[in-house]
């Protein structure tokens, strides 16, 4: 069983991959990555502020909370086999 810390590093590194695989880290003006894991409820909030890029900020942002919970989702699944 995964501690509650490498859920949040697991889903915090996943969101993070998304944002920067999508923007340039020089487009990037301000990117928050919110991760808490407690009794066994994950919440994930990415806020991404990049105002030069062409890249829909909301739509990277989403996309990367989706990652995030997937990320733990294959956590928890390695887990069990």
């Amino acid at each position: 069983m995964p501690t509650d810390d490498e859920v949040v590093e697991v889903a915090a590194d996943a969101a993070e991959n998304v944002v920067f695989s999508r923007f340039d880290a020089s487009d990037v003006e301000d990117v928050d990555v919110t991760v808490t894991f407690e009794d066994d409820v994950l919440e994930v909030d990415v806020y991404v502020n990049a105002p030069e890029s062409r890249a829909d900020e909301k739509r990277v942002a989403d996309d990367a909370a989706l990652a995030a919970r997937s990320a733990v989702d294959d956590l928890f699944a390695d887990d069990e086999n």
